[in-house]
């Protein structure tokens, strides 16, 4: 059933004067949402982000040449969205990346159609970012959308990553998802941003760009957060600032296509990002824990996950001149100094699957 929500006229024309007499006084802001076949929530969520009360703000929907009536609707229901029309499904990765040029504004957020926004949303994280020229991303707090008190897969309480190169957050790790109770209501530096929803620099990814093409989804976000680190920027998890994400909307947990991405990603990632004596000796660890998921999941007769990790590995080693090449295109010769902020010295594979710790204030 598509759910779409209605704006009083009087609101509606009340929120413009506000905004109108606040313009001024906050950067221009451009909220990006990358839509693929998804007019229902288009029309769920759209209106929330357009009731927004930041008082500088304009939302570009680039279509990832959708198949529904995703562009009609747009124009009939919100003419002052921007339509970004793309031919194909380019994938969230490359998407994103040819939407960006049509960005005029310093800052942009990157938002997923499966996302509820909250009253007062935006003001917080711009006011983080413009506390530091070299703030590069900032994240709200990520709920999840059906059970709204508990954290969300993608982002929770900002990015960690840990010795291995595993991505975890405050508030989730692996399988567990905690509840939310005020343990994580401090701003904090941290390693990586969620996709879902997160402001950024634009200066930043005119410096050192966006997503990696090839990636097309999963782990965009992580390698994008790690590349700016490595240059030298900041990136802030902002609590004031809340969202409501409903995750899986392409890719369901368990699809053999997902475990195909996040493991040849994780590699490939790791390849371009990591100091350069690491490289080897990590990689080469996670391909053996990746051989640990693949006879765990041959005891499961899970064959889709023993599938799609083999055939990640496959298409990592055969690319590995590519990533090469990419590897010295971005950083052109620079040194990669080991990650300061938000990452974990040990492994957390270890710690959750071994010795039982499921909350981050156990690590």
């Amino acid at each position: 059933m598509c759910f779409e929500l209605k704006l009083d006229p009087k609101l509606k024309t009340q929120n413009s004067k506000l905004k109108t007499q606040n313009r001024l006084n906050a950067p221009p802001v451009s909220v990006l949402i990358l839509n693929w076949n998804g007019r229902a929530l288009l029309g769920q969520f759209v209106p929330k982000v357009l009731a927004s009360t930041y008082p500088n703000m304009k939302v570009l929907v680039a279509d990832n040449g959708s198949t529904d009536d995703s562009r009609e609707f747009l124009a009939a229901h919100f003419p002052e969205v921007e339509v970004l029309a793309l031919e194909e499904n380019h994938g969230f990765a490359q998407g994103n990346n040819l939407a960006l040029p049509h960005i005029d504004s310093p800052y942009v957020v990157l938002l997923n159609s499966d996302v509820e926004v909250t009253p007062g949303w935006l003001e917080p994280m711009v006011e983080t970012m413009l506390s530091d020229e070299n703030i590069a991303v900032v994240q709200p707090k990520v709920m999840a959308y059906h059970q709204k008190d508990h954290f969300e897969d993608a982002g929770s309480a900002g990015g960690y990553i840990d010795a291995l190169g595993y991505p975890f957050c405050r508030g989730r790790l692996f399988f567990t998802l905690e509840k939310d109770e005020g343990q994580y209501d401090q701003a904090h530096e941290i390693f990586w941003a969620s996709g879902a929803c997160c402001l950024i620099r634009k200066s930043v990814v005119d410096k050192i760009g966006l997503f990696e093409p090839s990636f097309f989804a999963h782990m965009e976000e992580i390698d994008f957060c790690w590349r700016a680190q490595n240059f030298g920027y900041r990136l802030m998890y902002e609590p004031r600032s809340t969202i409501y994400h409903i995750g899986g909307g392409t890719l369901k947990k368990g699809s053999p296509r997902k475990t195909f991405l996040n493991a040849r990603n994780s590699l490939a990632m790791m390849y371009k990002n990591l100091p350069k004596g690491q490289v080897f000796p990590k990689i080469f660890t996670r391909l053996c824990l990746d051989g640990v998921w693949a006879a765990r999941a041959l005891a499961q007769l899970d064959f889709g996950t023993i599938g799609a990790i083999f055939k990640a590995h496959m298409h990592f080693y055969g690319k590995l001149g590519f990533w090469r090449k990419r590897r010295k295109e971005i950083y052109q010769g620079k040194k990669i100094s080991p990650p300061k902020h938000g990452y974990y010295p040990k492994s957390i594979v270890w710690q959750y699957f071994i010795k039982g710790k499921r909350k981050y204030s156990e690590l």
